[in-house]
């Protein structure tokens, strides 16, 4: 060994290895494909789940939240979606993210920037964010089910 070998990879290789040994020796574990606990956890070790290896990429840094008003329910009759996007998102961006997330290709995307109001409370005086909103138009009988969780 050299004076600058590193002591924490022979640690982490004779871990590894006796994970592999205790997952292996584990009971009723031989009509199921056998997994190590890298294939479950990931390198930030945070477990991985189905849904995560579904979306993929920024979608949902792009696609902040939909926009439940009473004008956006309006407008889901006549298949256009509003939800509330990144300030640098674009149209591309967010009619990817839509097809990640939904799996619905939108026919059209547009966008509105809009400035955050001045507010006054008491002798203080502030403003609100800006933000930008994207209404995305869907073909005829595809839908977002953008209620889910309301």
């Amino acid at each position: 060994m050299g004076i600058f070998s590193n002591k924490t990879e022979d640690k982490k290789n004779k871990k590894a290895e006796e994970v592999k040994t205790v997952s292996n020796s584990s009971v009723g574990s031989d009509d199921k494909e056998e997994k190590s606990m890298k294939d479950l956890y990931g390198d930030d070790g945070k477990v991985k789940s189905e849904k995560n290896k579904k979306v993929r990429g920024m979608a949902y840094k792009v696609l902040v939240k939909p926009m439940i008003t009473e004008k956006a329910t309006n407008l889901n009759a006549v298949n256009q979606y509003v939800f509330m996007v990144s300030i640098d998102a674009n149209k591309i961006e967010v009619a990817k993210a839509i097809f990640e997330v939904y799996g619905v290709n939108p026919i059209s995307v547009n966008i509105i920037k809009n400035k955050g109001k001045k507010v006054n409370r008491g002798k203080i005086s502030g403003k609100r964010k800006d933000f930008k909103k994207a209404i995305v138009t869907l073909k005829k009988g595809e839908s977002i089910s953008v209620y889910e969780g309301v």
